[in-house]
């Protein structure tokens, strides 16, 4: 079951190891999350594969910390992502 479907703004998606896994309600193709942690921060496209797309902040020790909690939950980061825009049309 995804959690915060129904958050508007900015729906987390994990909060893991100090980092906050997210996107924004109104996001884009490709599916791509946001991270967190600090003033540091990400984006991940998640297909076709996981890419780093933006970087402003992370070592790159951090970035492969993310990108390895992204790859184990990369099939729920992507339902998440479906449901909410699914939710998100039929409102």
């Amino acid at each position: 079951m995804c959690r915060n479907v129904k958050t508007k703004g900015m729906p987390t998606v994990l909060k893991l190891l100090g980092m906050r896994f997210y996107y924004w309600a109104r996001e884009h193709e490709p599916v791509h999350v946001h991270v967190t942690k600090g003033d540091a921060e990400a984006r991940f496209d998640l297909t076709p594969e996981i890419t780093l797309t933006a970087n402003m902040g992370f070592k790159p020790h951090e970035l492969a910390i993310a990108q390895e909690v992204i790859q184990d939950n990369r099939e729920f980061i992507i339902a998440h992502w479906n449901l909410f825009f699914k939710q998100s049309k039929m409102e």
